[in-house]
């Protein structure tokens, strides 16, 4: 069993038609890309719900365990997203980290935004987790194929030419998966357009949130020492998340579940990462 069997189990969507387009350690190559540019580490998500007019609980988790162990490993972390999902961000991690509100304007005006702040922040890796990217024409769209763009910041011209960049995604429409554009659009149950924007390195998963707690496994089982957090932790995290104005990305409610999994079913992956972790000897 791998860090990438573990993150791909209980697939509803069909992502895992992807795997044989990707590398089979693709945890693994992203922790070693992170590992090898220490730094400053920005770290994008926010998925907006259009029917609940909210940010979803997919991806926010997940980009603060990414954000905690590496600020454990000595990383700056700055968390970069827009006004939809700041305020969720904002409430988690406190003053422990920066939170940039990237304004949700028009593409000239978005693309000075991107080159002042890389100038600003000089990253040495940027990671995105559950962020919708944009399409072929220039737009952004939703599982359903609606087109959000109003209510989504341009983040992707922060990774246009960076050259350590990763991405986590679980339904094609997410920054890093236009590395596989052309093969998504031949699995009927993943989005029809894709999201074009690429990543150095992509995590491919059945839940974001999980391709998350994957790479942190991955970036514990090279440092020998248990970066994820415990399945409590992570539960309250995700009911903070709630409190803060998250709703399921499923359901459209507010509810403690993620992608229509409960707060139990959704503990059970960062559960066998602590197993698969256990069994190699890597404590915390």
């Amino acid at each position: 069993m791998s860090i990438e069997d573990i993150v791909l189990d209980h697939d509803g969507r069909g992502v895992s038609k992807l795997r044989p387009h990707v590398p089979a350690d693709f945890c693994g190559r992203a922790a070693g890309l992170v590992l090898d540019n220490p730094g400053t580490a920005v770290i994008v998500t926010g998925f907006y719900i259009l029917k609940a007019a909210a940010a979803e609980t997919d991806g926010p988790p997940g980009a603060i365990v990414i954000g905690d162990a590496l600020q454990t490993l000595g990383y700056e972390v700055v968390y970069v997203t827009d006004r939809y999902t700041t305020p969720i961000i904002s409430g988690c991690v406190g003053s422990r980290a920066r939170v940039v509100d990237f304004p949700i304007t028009d593409d000239d005006a978005s693309k000075r935004f991107a080159d002042d702040l890389l100038a600003e922040l000089d990253p040495s890796v940027l990671i995105a987790i559950e962020r919708c990217g944009l399409t072929s024409d220039g737009v952004y769209r939703n599982m359903n194929g609606l087109e959000i763009t109003n209510y989504n910041a341009r983040i992707d011209h922060m990774f246009t030419g960076h050259p350590n960049t990763v991405g986590i995604g679980d339904g094609g429409n997410e920054i890093g998966m236009g590395n596989l554009a052309s093969v998504i659009t031949t699995v009927p149950t993943l989005v029809k357009i894709p999201c074009v924007t690429t990543t150095t390195e992509l995590i491919i998963t059945s839940v974001s949130n999980w391709g998350g707690y994957g790479l942190v496994a991955a970036l514990s089982e090279r440092n020998g020492r248990n970066l994820l957090p415990t399945v409590e932790a992570e539960k309250e995290l995700l009911k903070r998340n709630v409190r803060l104005g998250a709703v399921d990305g499923m359901s459209s409610k507010s509810e403690f579940k993620v992608d229509g999994f409960t707060l139990e079913e959704n503990s059970r992956a960062l559960e066998r990462l602590h197993e698969y972790l256990a069994e190699r000897g890597v404590s915390a």
